[in-house]
């Protein structure tokens, strides 16, 4: 199973904080964003952090960083935030 977890404006326009979804071998964080952008591409259209498995991911949208997830895993999708 991955988790997909979603913070502030992310989670509101998604309507949960977090979605479950399907382990297949060769699934790849990028396919998550793919499927979850299209089904919910208002929220998506705010994000702009993602992190893996508590690591951030440089750029959401370099194939470099294309490594295939591990069941359990869990990638965070959020915007950017300031704080006082």
């Amino acid at each position: 199973m991955i988790r997909a977890l979603f913070f502030g404006p992310v989670a509101e326009r998604v309507g949960a904080r977090q979605i479950a979804l399907d382990f297949r071998p060769g699934l790849r964080w990028q396919d998550v964003r793919d499927e979850l952008r299209a089904r919910h591409p208002e929220a998506f259209a705010l994000v702009s952090i993602v992190a893996v498995d508590g690591r951030r991911v440089a750029d959401a949208e370099a194939e470099a960083d294309a490594v295939p997830l591990a069941d359990d895993a869990e990638i965070v999708f959020m915007s950017a935030f300031s704080g006082g």
